[in-house]
């Protein structure tokens, strides 16, 4: 089953902290969302309010169309997978996956059979009689999804469910995460603070700051064109260097960039790493002085202090076939799409 969700104006303090203020989300049915951001900036306890555990100080959640504000998180039709997947040691495998089905006074036939099945979806069938302790944290990740995904809830909350696993096993993980999503078509939302995590499973990210949503897109569109210079700098390195708008062009320390339109006053300039080239661009940063070159085996990574303006270090990403000394000179470009403007003090 899956149902859309749809978060109205919630306010939520502790004590005299203001973990969110006036949040509105809509989630649509079968959508995968991430709700990334840095420690306290409201994420998990917007999960928490979505799964019943906190009733907000002020707003409205719905889920289905059906006001879920006010209800206990066990009426709910959602079901929360935390970081902490709580396998009960003594029991198998099967018997895990299956006990919110016996809680749901569901005949021990029946449960099985949906246990088996869900254990099927998630790869772990043939082992339906080991127990947890056998298991990689892979594994046991699995089996609390099948658990999760067992009393078919319209809506799955996942929080930090991959912050327990090795780099290499966590992006395996995502591409099953996404894989079974798309199978059942269950609404996710997932708590992560890994801007590479939220890229590589979600059809939308929300980016939030300080109990409020700062960006929600795409996100390709979040990582390409942030809406905010918190958004753009959470998403990844970024390099940033102070310019004007005169309302036509933007001015920098390195010469006039046409085409970038805001409203005259003090600004703030933005570009990736991987957006800079040596080369001929729209605007160039001019002869520099190579800080630091390391090898990444896909990417070179560059840090070079321009003449034009010593106080800046910019980094670029070159090709691997390019390694620039310590030292060096080198002259770094862009073109004009690649760039992010926003107003100083954003």
């Amino acid at each position: 089953m899956t149902a859309p969700v749809s978060i109205k104006s919630v306010s939520h303090s502790f004590g005299d902290f203001q973990a969110l203020t006036d949040v509105s989300l809509e989630i649509g049915s079968g959508e995968y969302v991430t709700l990334l951001g840095p420690s306290g900036c409201g994420k998990t306890t917007l999960l928490s309010v979505l799964g019943g555990f906190i009733d907000p100080t002020t707003g409205e959640v719905l889920i289905d169309g059906r006001d879920m504000t006010r209800v206990a998180p066990a009426k709910r039709p959602t079901t929360t997978m935390f970081q902490d997947y709580a396998l009960f040691p003594h029991m198998s495998l099967r018997d895990n996956v299956a006990f919110g089905l016996r809680m749901a006074g569901m005949g021990r036939a029946a449960r099985y059979a949906v246990a088996h099945e869900m254990l099927d979806l998630v790869g772990l069938e043939h082992a339906a009689a080991t127990r947890p302790h056998a298991l990689s944290g892979g594994q046991r990740q699995r089996v609390a999804l099948a658990r999760a995904l067992a009393v078919k809830p319209d809506v799955l909350l996942l929080d930090e469910p991959l912050g327990a696993l090795d780099l290499k096993l966590r992006r395996a993980m995502q591409d099953e995460l996404k894989s079974i999503q798309r199978r059942v078509g269950t609404t996710f939302v997932h708590v992560t603070h890994d801007q590479e995590e939220a890229m590589a499973i979600a059809d939308r990210i929300v980016v939030m700051n300080a109990g409020r949503i700062e960006d929600e897109g795409p996100p390709a569109r979040i990582y390409r064109a942030p809406a905010t210079l918190f958004a753009a700098d959470f998403m990844g390195e970024m390099n940033h260097f102070p310019a004007r708008s005169d309302g036509a062009s933007v001015t920098t320390a390195f010469g006039a960039l046409p085409g970038l339109q805001m409203a005259p006053g003090e600004a703030v300039l933005c570009i990736r790493p991987e957006a800079m080239r040596t080369g001929d661009g729209a605007l160039s940063f001019g002869p520099g002085k190579v800080a630091a070159s390391a090898f990444f085996g896909t990417h070179t990574r560059v840090q070079v202090v321009p003449e034009a303006a010593p106080d800046l270090v910019l980094t670029a990403h070159l090709p691997p076939s390019e390694m620039p000394e310590a030292g060096n000179r080198l002259t770094l470009s862009a073109d004009a799409s690649a760039f992010s403007l926003f107003p100083a003090g954003d």
